[in-house]
């Protein structure tokens, strides 16, 4: 089992930034790809970025340029830095963890509880 465990959000004016974070515990946090995801009022939750056990990320076309994600194996946390936020960009944010990096939600095997970012215009 992992547990996860996000922190960070919160509200933010547009062209701000804001960086969240996912604590694991549990099982070796090294061996796990992580991913983030987002979950907008009213819409599906959506991929937003993932990063491989050895710390290359893969992101959203809506994020690329916008958003970083990096892990710290020595601190079993992932992050993710976002700039130049748009009101678009409001959700909930979870991560996740997998066996292998991956854009499909369905292949994740344990997810945090989420934290709400709010970007205001």
């Amino acid at each position: 089992q992992v547990q996860l465990v996000e922190s960070g959000g919160g509200l933010v004016q547009a062209g701000g930034s804001l960086s969240v974070s996912c604590a694991a515990s549990g099982r070796t946090f090294s061996g796990y790809a992580m991913g983030w995801f987002r979950r907008a009022p009213g819409k599906d939750r959506e991929f937003v970025a993932a990063i491989t056990s050895s710390g290359r990320g893969v992101y959203a076309d809506s994020v690329k340029g916008r958003f970083f994600i990096s892990r710290d194996n020595a601190k079993n946390t992932v992050y993710l830095q976002m700039d130049s936020l748009k009101p678009e960009d409001t959700a909930v944010y979870y991560c996740a963890a997998a066996s292998r990096v991956t854009l499909r939600d369905d292949w994740y095997d344990y997810w945090g509880q989420g934290t709400q970012v709010t970007v205001s215009s």
